[in-house]
């Protein structure tokens, strides 16, 4: 077979050229964001509209490392004669070059300067060729004629061509026959450059259909050479985006990208891990949801910036810190394990050992692990890479001749992954990135084996997609303290209706219709005061908790001092099931004659247990004091008078009495909880509280 290398050493070449040319560079961390012109109050002066609704979907808060460097520190700094390269708002910090000594001092001497480190070393290059550990043990090859896949290679939606074997092993075909194949989400490429991108048919539909939304060069950003750079970021970018018919169709053929060069393909130095950060804040700032990286980093050319393996403990290099970050703004970062696993290194390396990326190995066509494919563990102990796809004999695009060749190492795992990652995601939007990776996991074929070659093993993203579709049962506690008024005696609650309480729920019937069966054999204990039906709200403030945003409802005991309980009558909390939790959780009382009431705040979680407690203050419900009343000094709790159930204290429930005046018996005329319907039922309760309705949002 014949190596397509001729192309690739050309540009290494005229890249190693122009490094040896090139001055210093330098990271100035700064020591503030005071007196910045920006703030989280206001994030669409430095957030896309999609950014701010990927944080508000995932609960993510807009906070202070969102927050640009402040404007008048960059332009101190290059007002000594630096020349600015990139700017990092997660380290506040920027990365620039100088080859005079006095521009050094001057950046030092600003009050706001916290360091500055050298990042580069042009005299570091003279007489080595860089040696990258990512791409020296990749290779590009043509598919012999023999080898061509001719038969079937179609789903129902597309016609993989060459591609058929490395999307079809992830069970990824059956995501796009249902309609998920990448479209409205976004992919950002991070690579070493795109080598006629811009004009390979491989891209057309790309282009044609406005899916490259944009570029940037972060490796020379006043000389921007996305398009005629190096060849790795359009080898990379085929896999997911390439839509060749019968030829080769990738994993998201219908994202949107953004192709963001952050790697100096000739050299190895500190700067390409900033170049990278910078280049994911911007992918954040942008709206992307998902990073592919086929990327790493381990030594340099400078051999006093090398890392170690104890490095690898996701908390020490740039890069990772950088990544876990991105991941903190709800973007999901799919990076290369790496291609050292037949080397003295063997492990993976940064990002990948980030405890928030998505570290991907590579195996052959058969599934079989690939010799040169990155280990784990990281140094602390944990499972990487965690999941793989096909890298040995992966199909992509050639750069230079547009046609389909074979490309082995995880830098095209990666983008396979990332891609089929996409469509997933696409499918379940309002999932975070930990619930997308844990399915993604829990479908492998290593989920209950996972090990150091192959992590998790071969995803079946359809799988994936069964398991995110399947409602989550959740097992949590609920420590919640509610008083009733007319049971109320000015401490607590009497219990007078507790030997002729009926022995089964009473909500089954209009208004509340709830079809729960709880029952007991005896009422377990003489603090029991009634029967209450609770329900848990899950949305992200108590405004949008109306009736669709209801996870659970459930029937239980009220006893004297306010605590809700199971059917034991314990006064321990009230285990409970629901199935789930994405956001906030509310809870609603309703009781048979009381003022339904929803809490104004999101119930407190600790240990599991979710506490809250009415009856502190007016503010502890939705509606303050239009929702519950101040039964005794400083003590707030529901509404009496409710006698039909309907949500309003009306005439109707005044009717309801007078039909009932006189009865003994539990019934819901009786306000005051004695057993008997009389006067004091309204006149104690009923007149009181006339007009007054739930404030429970429906």
């Amino acid at each position: 077979m014949k190596t397509l290398t001729t192309l690739v050493s050309t540009l290494l070449l005229s890249c190693i050229t122009m490094a040896q040319l090139a001055p210093d560079k330098y990271w100035v961390r700064f020591t503030d964001k005071n007196n910045s012109p920006y703030s989280i109050e206001n994030p669409q002066a430095f957030l896309s509209q999609k950014a701010i609704d990927r944080r508000i979907t995932q609960g993510i808060l807009v906070v202070e490392n969102d927050l640009p460097v402040n404007p008048s520190y960059i332009s101190a700094v290059v007002n000594t004669g630096a020349t600015l390269l990139n700017i990092s708002k997660w380290y506040n910090s920027v990365t620039v070059y100088t080859n005079d000594p006095a521009v050094l001092i001057a950046i030092n001497a600003l009050p706001f300067v916290l360091s500055t480190n050298k990042i580069s070393n042009s005299q570091a290059v003279s007489g080595k060729k860089s040696k990258k550990p990512f791409f020296e043990n990749e290779s590009m090859t043509e598919i012999p004629e023999g080898n061509l896949i001719k038969g079937n290679s179609s789903g129902q939606s597309y016609d993989y061509g060459q591609a058929f074997n490395q999307i079809n092993m992830l069970n990824g075909i059956a995501l796009h026959d249902l309609g998920y194949d990448g479209a409205d989400m976004t992919i950002a490429v991070l690579d070493a450059g795109f080598l006629n991108t811009n004009i390979l048919s491989a891209f057309d539909s790309l282009w044609i259909n406005n899916q490259i939304l944009g570029y940037k060069d972060f490796v020379d950003p006043l000389n921007p050479n996305i398009f005629g750079s190096h060849s790795h970021g359009t080898n990379v970018l085929s896999t997911m985006g390439a839509n060749l018919p019968n030829q080769m169709v990738g994993t998201a053929p219908k994202a949107n990208y953004w192709l963001l060069r952050s790697e100096d393909a000739p050299t190895e130095y500190l700067v390409e891990e900033l170049n990278w950060v910078s280049a994911a804040e911007f992918a954040d700032s942008a709206g992307v949801d998902v990073i592919n990286s086929s990327l790493g980093y381990t030594t340099f050319d400078d051999p006093s910036q090398d890392h170690t393996y104890q490095d690898m403990d996701g908390n020490t290099t740039p890069i990772t810190n950088g990544g876990d970050l991105a991941a903190s703004k709800g973007i999901l970062v799919v990076n290369s394990a790496g291609n050292s696993g037949n080397s003295s290194w063997q492990y993976i390396g940064a990002p990948a050992d980030g405890d928030s990326v998505f570290s991907i190995g590579a195996v052959d066509a058969s599934g079989n692990y690939a010799s040169f494919s990155s280990t784990g563990p990281t140094y602390d102990g944990r499972i990487k890479p965690n999941v793989v796809a096909q890298g040995l004999g992966s199909s992509i695009i050639s750069a230079s001749s547009g046609d389909v060749i074979s490309g082995s190492g995880t830098s095209f795992s990666s983008p396979i992954t990332a891609g089929m990652v996409t469509c997933l995601w696409q499918a379940h939007p309002d999932k975070r990135i930990t619930e997308i990776m844990d399915a993604i996991q829990q479908s492998a074929s290593l989920a209950n084996t996972p090990n150091m070659l192959m992590g998790y093993g071969i995803p079946d993203y359809y799988l994936a997609h069964t398991l995110l579709s399947a409602p989550v049962i959740h097992e949590i506690t609920l420590d919640i303290k509610v008083f009733l008024e007319g049971p109320f005696n000015g401490t607590d609650m009497d219990a007078g209706l507790n030997s002729i309480l009926t022995l089964a729920q009473p909500y089954n019937t209009a208004p509340w219709n709830y079809n729960g069966t709880e029952n007991v054999t005896s009422i377990p204990n003489a603090d029991v005061v009634d029967w209450v039906l609770i329900e848990l709200r899950d949305t992200t403030n108590a405004s949008q908790a109306t009736g669709e945003t209801m996870t659970m409802q459930q029937a239980a005991f009220l006893l004297s001092d306010g605590s809700i309980v199971d059917l034991n009558g314990s006064t321990d909390a009230l285990p409970i099931v629901c199935t789930t939790i994405s956001n906030n959780l509310y809870i609603v009382i309703y009781h048979r004659n009381h003022l339904a009431v929803m809490s104004a705040n999101a119930l407190i979680e600790s240990g599991g247990i979710y506490t809250y407690n009415f009856s502190t203050g007016a503010t502890q419900a939705y509606g303050a004091v239009s929702a519950h009343k101040e039964i005794s000094t400083g003590i707030w709790g529901m509404i009496g008078g409710d006698l039909d159930a309907d949500g309003t204290i009306t005439v109707n429930d005044k009717n309801t009495w007078t039909n009932q005046s006189g009865t003994y018996g539990y019934q819901n005329s009786d306000a005051n909880f004695e057993g008997q319907i009389n006067n004091q039922d309204k006149n104690d309760v009923l007149i009181d509280n006339d007009g007054k309705s739930s404030q429970v949002p429906q």
